[in-house]
């Protein structure tokens, strides 16, 4: 099994293959990310790409998949605080057969537990063509060889791990969003609430034992004795459903403008992410709320009718508790 020890700086692994179908696509965007050029082949001919892509979510997941099978199950990694950056450099689609090419950049133990490292990994994933459509940097933690069994730490090292990373909002309180908002209309700094979410055990490991199948993400019993000291969700899972709840919240909207005599305006897709931290564990039984709010934009240069929008979001538990935040961004439609 390896342990931080095993991966120095410079390590690196080829992993995979997997095939991705199309309804392996539609499965998980129907789910997840139900917008029409994940789940409709006719819509999907009028959207930037012009053909039926997988959600950029579902590509994360998986990378997470082969990770998870071509290094993480069978070493001593305890779980990731974040995400630096992803970018969705080409699209996924139906037929795709994906490799993930893993490199470690840099490596040290903790200070204040020496008995767990952190390693940073980048990955390029590619297509048959090789072709990169997924660039991904983010640190993991892994015991050391010698390090003794840890148990219900993971709340406490989560934090004080994802705190330090760059990227920090502070909370603010500030108005909803309009009712059918076009680039132009968008005011930095508003904000919105998507809706909230019960994570419940068999979700928790339905989802990890198709994207993410580590031992405390499937396994109540054995979660018991890692970090986290109980059954949670994969971070990816805790990121998909942030998807769900924001389709759902453009939904409503697009709902309320037919209903009032307007044409909604339409998103496009996304070009990545950045500063994505899993800030504590997500257990079974939480329940969690989220929000994003906008924080810059830009008109799009290469494509006319379009802007830039740059968002913040967060998840936070029935606590009151933040457990997730990234920065996003996503074409957004201009008037015409």
């Amino acid at each position: 099994m390896r342990t931080f020890e095993d991966l120095p700086v410079g390590f690196s692994q080829a992993l995979g293959p997997l095939h991705v179908s199309k309804d392996d696509i539609l499965a998980f965007a129907r789910e997840y990310d139900a917008q029409p050029f994940h789940v409709d082949e006719v819509a999907a001919k009028d959207s930037f790409i012009g053909t039926l892509i997988a959600s950029g979510w579902h590509s994360c997941s998986l990378n997470m998949r082969l990770v998870a099978d071509g290094l993480l199950l069978d070493s001593s990694a305890m779980g990731a605080p974040g995400i630096e950056e992803v970018k969705w450099v080409r699209p996924v689609r139906p037929g795709d057969t994906l490799r993930s090419h893993v490199q470690v950049l840099e490596s040290r133990v903790s200070k204040s537990r020496p008995t767990l490292g952190l390693v940073k990994l980048h990955f390029d994933m590619v297509n048959q063509a090789d072709e990169t459509v997924l660039t991904q940097a983010n640190w993991v933690m892994f015991a050391t060889r010698d390090a003794e069994p840890f148990a219900s730490e993971g709340s406490k090292v989560l934090t004080a791990v994802a705190g330090s990373l760059p990227g920090d909002h502070p909370p603010r309180e500030i108005p909803p969003i309009s009712s059918n908002p076009y680039f132009e209309d968008l005011v930095i700094g508003e904000t919105d609430e998507l809706g909230s979410y019960p994570f419940t055990p068999d979700e928790i490991v339905r989802f990890a034992k198709q994207y993410d199948p580590q031992r405390f993400h499937v396994d109540a019993e054995a979660a018991k004795s890692s970090l986290f000291g109980a059954l949670c969700a994969s971070g990816w899972h805790t990121a998909s459903v942030w998807m769900k709840h924001m389709v759902g919240h453009r939904d409503r909207i697009r709902a309320y403008a037919l209903a009032h005599g307007q044409r909604p305006a339409r998103l496009g897709p996304s070009p990545g992410f950045s500063n994505l931290k899993w800030l504590k564990p997500v257990y079974a039984g939480d329940t969690i709320t989220y929000r994003t709010t906008v924080t810059a934009k830009r008109p799009s240069a290469s494509r006319p009718g379009w802007g830039l929008v740059f968002h913040h979001n967060t998840g936070t538990n029935q606590n009151g508790e933040e457990v997730f935040a990234f920065d996003g961004m996503v074409f957004w439609e201009r008037r015409g």
